[in-house]
């Protein structure tokens, strides 16, 4: 059986926040399916303070093709969920099959990871209400006007939600998040 997960990106997601979990994925047994508004090679970026700045510096990052895209998703055929950082959910959280797609993973209780700006999808989806979160602090007003708690943590688990701040935090939740998808994928195989 193969246990699939969803990867959403657009262009100027972070690199980083992106390419460790994909490859912690498959290192995990599990197929990372890439998803984006279309089916294409989006741009990633890369985000750091550099010495000086209070503010994010970004950097182009690699790129990285979708497989699938949002409106062709039948989020039942996937075991869990990944909201990326960096700068796209800033426009890809207006798209409705996105928000769909995101509320299956929360009614469902399936696991769901966030790290950065990817608190931006479930905010925009009214899944946050309540629950506790970790993210960027220039991100805690878009978590807190939408209902969800910020704390400013590595890792923080709230049910099924997995959550980190950057790409910094990626040590500490990850595993957290990966604990979970093999739970489900052993409740998936009746185990």
């Amino acid at each position: 059986m193969e246990h699939k997960v969803i990867i959403v990106v657009g262009d100027a997601s972070e690199t980083v926040d992106t390419l460790y979990p994909y490859y912690r994925l498959i290192e995990g047994g599990y197929k990372p399916v890439v998803a984006g508004q279309e089916v294409k090679r989006y741009q990633m970026v890369l985000h750091e303070v550099k010495p000086g700045w209070t503010i994010t510096k970004e950097w182009e990052g690699y790129s990285i093709q979708s497989d699938i895209c949002f409106k062709d998703i039948k989020p039942e055929e996937y075991l869990g969920i990944f909201l990326s950082g960096g700068r796209a959910p800033e426009y890809i959280r207006y798209d409705t099959d996105l928000l769909r797609i995101t509320r299956h993973f929360f009614e469902t209780n399936k696991p769901v990871a966030s790290v950065c700006h990817g608190v931006e999808i479930p905010a925009a989806a009214g899944c946050v209400k309540g629950r506790r979160m970790a993210t960027v602090p220039k991100c805690q007003f878009d978590l807190e006007v939408c209902g969800g708690i910020f704390v400013n943590e590595a890792c923080v688990v709230d049910g099924n939600l997995v959550s980190g701040r950057t790409y910094h935090d990626h040590g500490h939740y990850m595993g957290a998040w990966m604990n979970l998808l093999d739970k489900s994928k052993l409740q998936a195989e009746g185990r």
